[in-house]
């Protein structure tokens, strides 16, 4: 063959291989996209929101904006916390309960003259204390989640009442609100605290054996099972998780405001798998992301101050929350049809 056939023939080659990944290529990314549809749709939705609010509100951008990333920061690592749960097939609706009496329990420790660390530590350690109740209750009596949460969720809210009386906790030392800090500093602090949980734990579940059994047991438990997993220690593990998660978002909370509120998580179940299910984790337990949950909080944590600037009725948040979670679950039931 000639020098110049060879040349002919060596730019046919690559001109083959090119026509042969560009399909390839397109084929993956059309993968992927499905694979991460709800992500992607939440995604689109969190931007036309935005969109919009430059168009019609753009105040909102300077006066706002900021200030949803430290309002989201303790509604995420508690959101973190039930994606893990919901993944393993389970749910925990004591969180709101957990919460209150987490951001209490730091309040009255402060008070009495604790420094901060400890108090941080003692607020976490009542959490994995409440989350073992629950996991124990779930992993080893064998109770239904939705029915041991509810039980205990009733008891701490109601212990709490008695105790408390609705009555906040009051005159707080100044090394408690902000963590002693200026409030700008306390500000990037919460965030950057939310921040490391959402990645850690993103991390873990990637590339951690104890990341894949979550998966593996939500997904089928007697296959877990089976595989080596011990379905009943890892769901444990995750109440005792979600326990110090919710402590922690407790603590990121309290430390925002000069007194706290013993009614401080109320609703916050709600709000967290909601923002969970919106996200793209499947009710039914074994798919999910963590990027997920953050775009399913995001997205929900928003839409009540772009109301705001919109010009729309506060009362109507409920209702559009509402809406966009039917759309969700809609999709999902879509995605498990068409899958």
């Amino acid at each position: 063959m000639s020098k110049s056939g060879m040349e002919h023939g060596s730019g046919t080659g690559a001109g083959v291989a090119d026509y042969d990944s560009a399909p390839r290529a397109g084929s993956e990314l059309t993968a992927f996209l499905w694979r991460h549809l709800r992500e992607v749709s939440v995604a689109g939705a969190y931007l036309l929101l935005l969109a919009i609010l430059a168009v019609r509100g753009p105040t909102f951008f300077r006066q706002q904006f900021a200030g949803t990333f430290v309002t989201m920061a303790p509604v995420l690592v508690a959101a973190v916390g039930m994606t893990l749960v919901i993944l393993a097939r389970h749910i925990d609706i004591s969180i709101g309960s957990q919460f209150s009496i987490c951001a209490v329990l730091a309040a009255l420790m402060v008070k009495a003259g604790l420094p901060m660390p400890l108090v941080a530590v003692g607020a976490v350690a009542a959490g994995a204390l409440l989350g073992a109740v629950n996991g124990g209750l779930v992993a080893y009596a064998g109770l239904p989640s939705i029915v041991a949460t509810l039980a205990t969720m009733v008891i701490l809210q109601e212990s709490l009442r008695l105790a408390r009386k609705g009555a906040a906790v009051t005159d707080l030392p100044g090394r408690f609100q902000w963590f002693g800090l200026s409030q700008s500093a306390g500000q990037v602090l919460i965030v950057a605290a939310a921040a490391a949980v959402f990645l850690a734990c993103t991390w873990a579940l990637r590339w951690l054996a104890a990341g894949r059994a979550v998966y593996a047991v939500g997904s089928d438990q007697e296959a877990a099972r089976l595989a080596g997993v011990r379905p009943r220690r890892v769901v444990f593990a995750i109440f005792v998780g979600m326990g110090v998660l919710t402590a922690l978002a407790a603590l990121l909370q309290a430390i925002r405001f000069p007194q706290v509120d013993p009614n401080a998580g109320r609703y916050l179940e709600l709000q967290v798998i909601a923002a969970v299910v919106v996200g793209g984790t499947a009710i039914s337990g074994g798919r999910g992301t963590l990027p997920g949950t953050l775009l399913g909080v995001a997205l929900l944590v928003t839409v009540g101050p772009a109301l705001q600037f919109l010009g729309i009725p506060s009362q109507w948040e409920r209702a559009i929350q509402g809406l966009i979670i039917l759309a969700a679950v809609a999709s999902d039931v879509l995605y498990r049809k068409t899958g």
